[in-house]
């Protein structure tokens, strides 16, 4: 499962939104299925922030930290705050799959 190629932003709501479960499943036909799909998808979405996030922040990892430089790096606090504003990867993944720009297949379905 992934995005379409487009790097375009979706746009996404920031907090819960109230969905009605019946456009949930129009594309797969089983609420179920739409759901796993989705949830698949936040799952890899959560996995490459949380990747992208240890990257940034290793950069400023240091050996002998001493107590006055933890509390002093304030482009440490500004990434981590970013990463926190960002929109949480379960709306991301709901957005995207309405929108139809996830990929996914059911190799049970492909058998029969």
């Amino acid at each position: 499962m992934s995005a379409n190629a487009n790097n375009t932003k979706p746009a996404v709501a920031s907090s819960t939104v109230t969905r009605d479960l019946r456009e949930l499943d129009v594309e797969t036909g089983n609420i179920y299925e739409s759901i796993v799909i989705m949830s698949k998808r936040a799952n890899q979405l959560s996995n490459n922030i949380k990747e992208e996030l240890h990257q940034k922040l290793s950069e400023f990892a240091s050996s002998n930290d001493n107590l006055e430089e933890i509390f002093e790096n304030r482009e440490q606090i500004e990434i981590s705050k970013y990463y926190e504003r960002l929109p949480k990867p379960s709306l991301v993944a709901v957005q995207e799959f309405l929108d139809g720009k996830v990929y996914y297949r059911n190799p049970a379905k492909e058998q029969q």
